[in-house]
């Protein structure tokens, strides 16, 4: 007798779980004495894990390379004694070998052994000043710095220490931790995001909106609504290095924290702030640095040369005016 089949009805009044749409978040913490904020497309779920990923990479170029930090790698470094030789974290080095190369090619103007001069004008660990040093403490503070001293094994990551040397990448490191950041968000599938660390920027990909992240070039002096210039910012560093920023007053005179290696003094000519644009913010960072030191003329000779998208903001009487790099003006007519 054949076996009747059963029938199995059911019926469902639910809906099916839909996968979690990517919407635009925010992120924010602190690192390297400043703020570090993100603004990304991505799911909601996904952001705790990105947030301790983001965090993890800031603190780690903290642990490496700052010089406020007694136990960075940089901070032995720096108290290490004559003839000893230091390897360094794969990261650092990258750093280090970025920054030797921009000083070989400034011919000076960017020095990473410029810490010396960076505490005894008042703009390190070793506390702010009230007063301008004397000639001969800058004369002795001098024999300290020099990119030349020292000895780099980029293939080995060996640094040596000459004696006295005291690096800094307070100039570079700060872009470098924009680009770690940026990297992991692409790493993890986070094609649209804004990263910044005190005001350094990196850029990829789309607001919700389609349009692209724009920034705006803050001008000296100028009201919250003015800006030197916007730019859009899709696989595309900012950095800008202003001498209106950090500064003390003593004498009847302001002093920058901007600081010319060769002079061993604060930086005291016409130009108020550069900002470069390149696909790295460790490099933007660096070179907005470096082209300030130099000036207007040769900063924007340099500039040029290299085929740096550059702004250049000098004083003018009792204002301001703006100069533009060919490269810096076809990336804002691509905005």
């Amino acid at each position: 007798m054949p076996v009747p089949t059963p029938q199995v009805t059911w019926s469902w009044s639910g809906a099916w779980d839909a996968p979690e749409a990517a919407s635009l978040h925010a992120l924010d913490g602190i690192t390297m004495g400043t703020r570090w904020s993100v603004k990304l497309i991505a799911r909601a779920s996904a952001l705790p894990m990105l947030e301790r990923g983001i965090q993890a990479r800031l603190d780690q170029v903290v642990a490496q390379m700052s010089t406020w930090e007694a136990g960075s790698d940089l901070s032995r470094y720096n108290r290490s004694a004559a003839g000893s030789v230091q390897t360094l974290p794969a990261e650092f080095a990258e750093v280090m070998a970025a920054a030797l190369a921009l000083a070989d090619d400034s011919d000076g103007a960017y020095d990473p052994t410029v810490g010396p001069l960076v505490d005894l004008w008042g703009f390190g660990p070793a506390g702010a000043r009230a007063y301008a040093p004397d000639a001969r403490t800058i004369a002795d503070a001098q024999t300290r710095v020099g990119w030349r001293r020292l000895r780099f094994d980029a293939a080995a990551r060996t640094l040596e220490q000459p004696g006295g040397a005291y690096v800094d990448l307070s100039s570079i490191a700060k872009g470098y931790g924009v680009d770690r950041v940026a990297d992991y968000l692409l790493e993890q599938g986070i094609a649209d995001c804004l990263v910044e660390v005190g005001g350094e920027l990196r850029g990829h990909g789309r607001k919700p909106d389609a349009t692209p992240w724009r920034v705006a070039v803050e001008r000296p002096g100028g009201s919250e609504d003015e800006a030197a210039a916007v730019i859009a910012l899709d696989g595309l560093a900012i950095a800008t290095s202003g001498d209106y920023r950090r500064f003390f007053d003593a004498d009847g005179r302001r002093y920058s924290h901007t600081l010319d290696p060769r002079s061993g003094r604060p930086i005291a000519h016409a130009l108020a702030s550069v900002t470069v644009l390149h696909a790295q913010c460790m490099q933007a960072d660096a070179l907005a640095t470096a082209l300030t030191v130099l000036g207007a003329q040769a900063g924007m000779a340099y500039a040029n040369r290299h085929g740096l998208a550059a702004l250049f903001v000098l004083r003018e009487g009792e204002g301001f005016v703006t100069r533009t790099t060919p490269a810096f003006v076809a990336r804002q007519r691509s905005a």
